[in-house]
């Protein structure tokens, strides 16, 4: 592990070299960072948070919807959304026309789904204390920069 700018990154993921000359390493690196510290502290992958999340509001999908609207692997999400249907998270049912299955939030899921937001907002509340309101603005309008950026 190396420390860059207080965030902790696995040295095999990002080379030393590289860190020390890319502002785009660094964005990445504490953008893992923190999705990895929310995985620990809420014990729920990115893959299963974003799938929950495109099911909130009462959403049912089936399971190419979810992986096309995710820009992820269709195995992926298959294997995800398998072990949630186990697990009691979400429930699966034969969509009225067609093949599809489609997949919606249990209640247990809503809870589960609830818990995760939970989590989100209090990182978002200690991060919101550790920052002044001009860092924060500054913060949101250098990420808007980045993320505008045509290259």
């Amino acid at each position: 592990m190396i420390v860059v700018s207080n965030i902790i990154v696995p040295k095999k993921d990002i080379p030393q070299d590289i860190l020390r000359d890319s502002v785009l390493a660094h964005v990445a690196a504490a953008y893992f960072s923190v999705g990895k510290r929310l995985e620990r502290k809420t014990r729920c992958s990115a893959t299963r948070g974003f799938i929950l999340s495109t099911l909130r509001g009462g959403a049912a999908l089936n399971q190419n919807q979810i992986a096309t609207l995710l820009g992820l692997d269709r195995t992926v999400v298959h294997r995800a959304i398998k072990s949630m249907v186990r697990e009691g998270l979400v429930s699966e049912r034969k969509a009225k026309s067609g093949r599809a299955i489609h997949v919606a939030l249990t209640p247990k899921g809503h809870k589960y789904r609830k818990r995760l937001i939970n989590a989100r907002v209090a990182a978002d509340d200690k991060l919101r204390k550790e920052l002044t309101p001009d860092e924060r603005t500054t913060l949101l309008r250098l990420l808007k920069l980045i993320t505008e950026l045509e290259f």
